[in-house]
């Protein structure tokens, strides 16, 4: 895969080893051949999850959103390439630029293309991944639908659990001076409060709706009082 990033030194994250099967199972299960080993292309991503920028963006929001699909799945068309796309969906992260999602979709391209998985899955794989800069796929669009849902269940947790996502986000963006961080903030939680309906398949928009609008409504008021 190109643009390999260094290695973290040290032992890996203990969560790793499972990511490892997960991402080995997945492969195998959408492409008709044995080569090449996906084992190096898992060590690349598993890398760029745990890059030193990352405070929530990490290889544990990888895990979780996997979990989420998990739950999600019966919604999805494919919930193979769902898959195949939420390990990409941040895969290239600096939180100071806006490409982020256009550079991961390309990485997943380059990737799958080597990786043997056919065109047509992984357009739709890089299809995914660029559908997460706005969180809104169209209605019908269940692959989208899931993806998206998996990617916002961090709203909708418990009030510890939003707390603790929300100061990791004001982590990542620590170079931003204050003022400028609560208003831009305020802004994303605006349009994310603005959008009809937070979750699209049922069983996250009943498991999470309501939570998450409540934690965002308290975001914004306290950046915002």
């Amino acid at each position: 895969m190109a643009d390999t990033p260094a290695r973290p030194s040290g032992a890996p994250h203990a969560r790793h080893e499972s990511l490892r099967a997960r991402w080995r199972q997945t492969v195998e299960q959408v492409r008709a051949t044995a080569e090449p080993d996906p084992g190096p292309y898992a060590e690349d991503l598993l890398a760029r999850w745990s890059e030193p920028q990352r405070r929530y963006h990490t290889a544990d929001h990888l895990d979780a959103v996997l979990g989420h699909l998990d739950a999600l799945a019966a919604h999805a068309d494919d919930i193979e390439s769902v898959r195949l796309a939420a390990w990409f969906h941040d895969a290239v992260y600096r939180p100071d630029r806006s490409e982020n999602e256009e550079r991961s979709a390309h990485l997943a391209e380059r990737a799958l293309a080597e990786l043997g998985v056919d065109p047509g899955r992984t357009a739709e794989v890089a299809r995914l991944v660029r559908l997460t800069v706005g969180h809104d796929p169209v209605a019908g669009d269940h692959n989208g639908e899931t993806l998206c849902d998996a990617d916002l269940a961090v709203l909708g947790g418990t009030p510890q659990q939003y707390a603790a996502y929300a100061a990791a986000v004001r982590e990542e963006y620590g170079f931003v001076p204050d003022d400028a961080f609560r208003a831009g903030r305020a802004d994303v939680l605006r349009r994310l409060l603005d959008l009809p309906r937070l979750f699209r398949t049922p069983l996250g928009h009943d498991r999470w709706e309501l939570l998450a609008r409540r934690n965002l409504t308290t975001e914004l008021e306290l950046l915002t009082a």
